[in-house]
């Protein structure tokens, strides 16, 4: 797979040259679709950069979000995705852009899945793709070891899957490997020493022992230590 590495001075620089960049790929969908769909992760790293995005000067109101995976936590729990979401990109101009949930109250994961799913489904292709990894090289909720990782990663794989992986308090539920892989425009958000020698160290590993090498493909990859 190829992609293109990029090394910047310090976080904020980073985060300040990937929110324009992910800002300029939506404008440049925006011109030609009605309506486009980013996918972002949670987690704390994207924070800042969504900081600066949600200042970005576009027609929100034509841009839905989804998340490439949530934890099947209530949105007021502190380990919600969503609740981030709301929180750091969902506010200012980019209060505008509507949320495709990838949670339901009250029902239990694997039942949701297909209902979920169909909300998605119709906005498909995503045109921006944001995507972190983890040191043991998962990406979304693709986890090394998960429950139904080779299901995920699959070029027949649904659009959804619930996933259990070791060490995960909680199950998961996470966009399938051939709709991150699909996106238009694909960034990659790193940090630190540790993983970027784990993406080094991925080249010639499957996926299901690297899952982030099922998405590389044209991806810009951004890191600062």
């Amino acid at each position: 797979m190829s992609y293109e590495f990029l090394e910047y001075p310090d976080r904020d620089m980073l985060a300040i040259d990937l929110a324009n960049q992910m800002a300029g790929d939506l404008r440049n969908a925006l011109q030609h679709e009605d309506r486009v769909l980013l996918a972002v992760p949670g987690g704390t790293s994207p924070g800042p950069v969504f900081d600066d995005l949600c200042a970005a000067d576009l027609d929100w109101s034509r841009v839905d979000v989804v998340l490439t995976d949530e934890r099947w936590v209530p949105e007021d729990h502190a380990r919600s995705n969503t609740r981030l979401l709301r929180e750091r990109l969902l506010t200012g101009r980019a209060a505008a852009a509507h949320l495709l949930p990838l949670y339901t109250d009250g029902v239990a994961c694997d039942d949701a899945v297909a209902s979920l799913a169909e909300r998605i489904t119709p906005h498909l292709p995503l045109a921006v793709a944001l995507l972190g990894m983890g040191a043991d090289r998962h990406t979304a909720s693709l986890f090394p070891g998960a429950d139904r990782l080779e299901e995920a990663l699959s070029s027949r794989a649904p659009v959804l899957l619930p996933m259990r992986a070791p060490g995960a308090p909680e199950p998961r539920i996470t966009l399938t490997a051939p709709v991150l892989e699909g996106a238009i425009r694909k960034h990659v958000l790193i940090y630190g020493a540790e993983k970027r020698e784990a993406l080094e160290s991925a080249r010639g590993m499957s996926p299901l022992e690297a899952p982030i090498n099922a998405v590389l493909t044209a991806a810009k990859v951004h890191w600062a230590e």
